[in-house]
């Protein structure tokens, strides 16, 4: 085992697992305006051990955020026992959620509701901290991913 140092030199994307990739591109892509970078189909030796999980086929959507950050979504193909948990809380161990800024937080809302997904809670401003100023609410899509809106101050 190495004994050098290692640093982190930035965080290269964020990955949410989909039931229907066809459905998420349509939001991320085509709602939010995110850019379609490439598309790839994983399986064998090669999926399994990059997830460790056995008999894994994926296929998968890299997007570009506006400011660069990627988004990748994943649907797997198999294995065929997998498990949905789109009532996974915000408050439950292992749940996730990606922060998005946006200029316009009733326009985006206006938006995202249209195409089905909920918000938990009404937007409310934020009075101390760093973020002091800014309007934020978290939407969930069909699936259960949780994502943190938030509106410049």
């Amino acid at each position: 085992m190495s004994k050098k140092p290692f640093r982190i030199i930035s965080a290269d994307h964020t990955g949410i697992t989909v039931l229907n990739l066809e459905r998420s591109l349509a939001f991320w892509r085509d709602l939010l305006g995110f850019e379609l970078s490439h598309t790839a189909h994983q399986t064998g030796q090669l999926a399994k051990e990059i997830t460790g999980v056995a008999g894994a086929e994926l296929k998968l959507a890299v997007l570009k955020a506006p400011g660069g950050h990627k988004i990748e979504l994943l649907e797997y193909l198999a294995p065929p026992e997998r498990t949905k948990h789109a009532d996974l809380r915000p408050c439950d161990v292992g749940a996730v959620h990606v922060a998005l800024l946006v200029d316009d937080l009733n326009a985006v809302l206006e938006k995202i509701l249209a195409s089905g997904w909920k918000a938990a809670g009404r937007p409310q401003t934020l009075k101390s901290g760093p973020n002091a100023g800014k309007r934020v609410v978290y939407v969930r899509d069909p699936d259960g991913t949780t994502i943190e809106f938030m509106e410049l101050a």
